[in-house]
């Protein structure tokens, strides 16, 4: 069953004679319980893409179905309830608010949906448990770990279960060890807790932990590539060699 689906997606900038092309017809499809990568060189429109999907930015034309619902037709003072209801993000850097504790970081969401105090705590509880973090819930972000603050962007990101995770450059500001633990969290995410994943990466290693790769070129979608039965090593060489293929693995600046 398909979660998200874009159809002939486009987004420009500017005007005649000076129009960029950020997104030139993309068309795809996200199947719930899928993790998927976007990769592209520098100036391929994966950003822009996963702009316009998490309503951060708005397309110029085309449509963007989340569980059959058009993003692009929902009214602007509706836009906030959606993206609360249905998505949930992980930001490179973090995002945490610095006020509050692990716990009450986490819970925000469930707080702002007006849920019961005994049904925020559960279900803060199970999720920190599942994640390794239940020991650090009633300390504050700048206490602990910049691995500890990634899981506790991970729970928040997922308290909801929403029907879409949005990754954006997750690992960027995490050293390698990090890194590693974050995207195998995500890896369990997406195995053991049904979490439909899209994440946007230039890092041939995070995009290994997917199971299927979208390469854009140029704003269109350029090729793509399933994991399958192979193990993260030999998807990261078939990754490598795409990306050769693209000129580089440089950061998007869009």
């Amino acid at each position: 069953m398909s979660i998200l689906q874009t159809i002939d997606l486009k987004k420009y900038y500017g005007t005649e004679p000076n129009i960029t092309r950020a997104l030139d017809g993309v068309n795809f499809s996200v199947e719930q319980g899928e993790f998927v990568g976007i990769m592209g060189a520098s100036g391929s429109g994966k950003t822009t893409l996963l702009n316009c999907i998490s309503t951060i930015d708005t397309a110029t034309s085309g449509h963007i179905n989340l569980n059959g619902k058009d993003i692009l037709e929902i009214k602007e003072k509706e836009i906030a309830r959606f993206r609360r209801e249905n998505l949930g993000f992980i930001f490179q850097d973090f995002n945490l608010l610095d006020t509050l504790t692990i716990y009450e970081n986490i819970a925000l969401a469930l707080t702002i949906n007006k849920q019961s105090a005994n049904q925020i705590d559960g279900k803060v509880q199970d999720i920190a448990g599942q994640l390794a973090i239940r020991d650090v819930l009633a300390k504050y972000p700048y206490q602990v770990s910049g691995g500890q603050k990634q899981r506790c962007a991970c729970a928040r990101a997922i308290i909801n279960q929403p029907q879409l995770i949005l990754a954006d450059e997750p690992t960027g500001a995490l050293d390698s060890n990090s890194s590693r633990n974050l995207l195998e969290t995500m890896q369990d995410m997406n195995r053991r807790m049904g979490a439909t994943i899209l994440m946007v990466t230039h890092d041939a290693v995070s995009a290994s932990y997917a199971s299927r790769i979208l390469f854009l070129k140029d704003g269109q979608i350029y090729k793509e590539l399933l994991k399958g039965k192979h193990d993260n090593r030999h998807f990261f060489n078939q990754i490598l060699d795409i990306m050769a293929e693209l000129g580089g693995v440089q950061d998007d600046v869009r």
